[in-house]
């Protein structure tokens, strides 16, 4: 069975309770089941990983290698985080980054990732649904195991 890595940084634990007219009001294990469901057709899982320290999740990313791919809402270390942008240009598969919240609406501070040039593609401003839809474009972008060359 192939793992799909669900990977959140800081204070994304509160989802649901923090700021919900911001974030919204589901639960990131409520998150982590809907996409859970998205992929399991595929026969995927899910491992839902939460840290709110950088080097944590650079450890999560770098011993994650094996997974399908990624989903990754890095909060607040989008505008900063370079250890972790190291961890995600070593990583060997596609990865999507996801925001809650449409960073643009909000202050100017937020405007710019610097992960997002990496990434495969990014969602932001969706909520919840943001996350499904990663997941399935992490469908369409990972290969069927033993299908014909280019075959999703």
């Amino acid at each position: 069975m192939s793992t799909l890595l669900l990977l959140n940084g800081p204070n994304l634990g509160t989802l649901g309770r923090r700021q919900p007219e911001i974030y919204g009001t589901t639960t990131l294990d409520e998150i982590a089941g809907q996409v859970a469901a998205e992929v399991a057709d595929r026969g995927w899982t899910v491992e839902s990983v939460q840290l709110d320290g950088e080097g944590e999740l650079v450890r999560a990313v770098q011993d994650r290698y094996d997974t399908v791919g990624a989903i990754v809402n890095p909060g607040a270390l989008m505008i900063h985080g370079w250890s972790l942008r190291d961890a995600l240009a070593a990583y060997p598969r596609p990865w999507i980054e996801v925001h809650l919240s449409n960073v643009w609406a909000r202050e100017s501070f937020r405007h710019e990732s610097v992960l997002s040039a990496l990434a495969a593609g990014v969602i932001v401003g969706l909520g919840a649904p943001g996350y499904r839809l990663a997941a399935r474009a992490l469908l369409d972008l990972v290969p069927v195991p033993d299908s014909p060359a280019g075959a999703r």
